[in-house]
């Protein structure tokens, strides 16, 4: 596995990426429907082409892994295929942003439980927790920071 940072956002690039985030979602977002999956689906390019830092993890076919965005030292998204999870991906692409970027600081679905017990294996402590996500939607949130 190889982490590559990301400039060239390329359609074919970009199409990859949406595959391993739809691909880690139904694997983990066990909350959504399939119909809110692809309501969410709609703004994900947006969402990769604006965040600051993008990073890939290709496997060893060179194809996208798994990736992470990172803005302000905050952890903005963090998704591995579905395939590809529990082979230690999201660990290494973690770990490279917080010695890179000085990740200290993410948010997380409290529905999705597998997500908050990998952070706090990673460090991560909740400090504070929304009823709704940033859109407005009944999807509780945890705020995270390194202990």
């Amino acid at each position: 596995m190889r982490i590559v940072e990301i400039a060239d956002r390329n359609l074919e690039l970009m199409q990859h990426l949406l595959a391993v985030w739809e691909s880690s979602v139904k694997a983990t977002h066990l909350f959504l429907s399939n119909d809110e999956i692809n309501t969410i689906k709609q703004y994900v390019p947006q969402a990769l082409q604006k965040v600051p830092q993008l990073i890939v993890a290709e496997n060893e076919k060179g194809h996208p892994a798994g990736f992470m965005g990172v803005a302000n030292q905050t952890l903005e998204m963090l998704f591995i295929s579905s395939e590809s999870r529990g082979r230690g991906i999201g660990k290494r692409l973690l770990r490279y942003g917080i010695e890179t970027y000085s990740i200290n600081e993410l948010t997380v679905n409290e529905q999705n439980p597998i997500a908050k017990g990998f952070y706090e294996h990673m460090g991560f402590e909740v400090y504070k927790r929304a009823e709704f996500d940033e859109q407005g939607n009944p999807y509780p949130l945890l705020y995270m920071k390194r202990a």
